[in-house]
């Protein structure tokens, strides 16, 4: 297939931070991973055992491996995540992929049923199954990953700032791994701001590393509520008065304002509307130039976008923003 859809073999684990576990994947599948050119913030997806403990089969699978998942029992497939590569190290049969999964020791099990439909499988279910199995993630255990085959296209690449002189890019802890990957595939002369909210002072990655002309922000929350300090320091920075953000409200965001499949970048809307890139931009505007990515939890980057676009007049061409996820709602895929 053009696409490498295989088991692979966790062959190291840390826990980097309180919110982050770090996962290193082998096997002869991982050297097969691959894209043609800089990684960026390239997605791959991950297919946690069910409750069983087994991995779904796609020794059939052709190119429509979809129809082969949707094909399996729902209770006999595990569960599908999408998370970000960190990086690819190594070469051929020792190369390893590198993930870091977000995780928190609150997350409560519900009572699913297990494939006959009736009885309770303790301590599995498909919310939160990405942060249970991380916090319990162990060498020798097995997952299926679905990801890029070197030398074909793939997608799951979003990084397109299309000549664009000034980069921002905000996000969450989700979003950490990706913003990394775009910051180490810069160029030298790269210019921008980024800005990083995450759970704890404790959860500052330092190998977070950007080009020179590009500033770092971390933004522990420490108590503070989700996307209130993001919010901030993401107007603080665009509009450069401090006291103006101080006294500005965060944009309530309700939650039938919230596109469920949030997703729109230069090249693609979740709405199915037709986005013009940032190269269109008049060069007279404030913030010509400009290009933002954002990412994390849909609420927060709905309202950031709305900061951007409609209050300081950014074109939408100049705006990627990703819902990674939503707060109370169950991930899909």
């Amino acid at each position: 297939m053009p696409l490498v859809l295989d088991e692979v073999e966790v062959v190291g684990v840390e826990r980097v931070s309180p919110s982050f576990v770090r996962v290193e994947l082998g096997g002869p599948a991982v050297g097969r991973i691959g894209v043609d050119g800089a990684l960026y913030d390239q997605r791959f997806k991950v297919i946690f055992p069910n409750a069983a403990g087994r991995l779904p089969s796609f020794a059939d699978a052709t190119e429509d491996w979809w129809s082969t998942w949707t094909a399996i029992p729902e209770p006999e497939r595990g569960v599908m995540r999408t998370y970000t590569i960190r990086d690819l190290v190594g070469e051929g049969n020792d190369t390893r992929l590198v993930v870091d999964i977000v995780v928190h020791e609150d997350d409560e099990p519900t009572q699913p049923h297990d494939a006959s439909g009736s009885s309770p499988a303790a301590a599995w279910s498909p919310e939160g199954t990405g942060n249970r199995w991380a916090l319990q993630a162990a060498v020798g255990q097995r997952l299926m990953v679905l990801a890029p085959r070197r030398g074909h296209a793939f997608g799951g690449i979003e990084w397109a700032p299309d000549g664009a002189d000034r980069l921002l890019l905000v996000g969450d802890e989700t979003a950490v791994p990706a913003i990394r990957g775009v910051l180490r595939d810069l160029p030298a002369d790269a210019s921008g701001a980024v800005f990083l909210e995450v759970p704890l002072g404790a959860d500052v990655l330092d190998d977070v590393r950007a080009p020179e002309g590009v500033s770092v922000h971390w933004l522990p929350r420490d108590g503070a509520a989700r996307g209130e300090l993001v919010h901030a320091a993401v107007l603080a920075h665009l509009t450069g008065t401090p006291e103006a953000v101080a006294a500005a409200a965060e944009p309530v965001v309700a939650d039938d304002e919230v596109d469920p499949e949030l997703w729109e970048t230069p090249a693609y809307s979740s709405s199915g509307e037709e986005v013009v890139g940032a190269t269109s931009v008049p060069a007279d505007t404030p913030y010509a130039g400009l290009y933002a990515w954002i990412a994390g939890e849909s609420k927060v980057v709905t309202g950031l976008r709305r900061i951007l676009v409609k209050d300081l007049g950014l074109d939408r061409g100049q705006v990627a923003f990703m819902g990674y996820w939503r707060e109370g709602v169950a991930m899909r895929s």
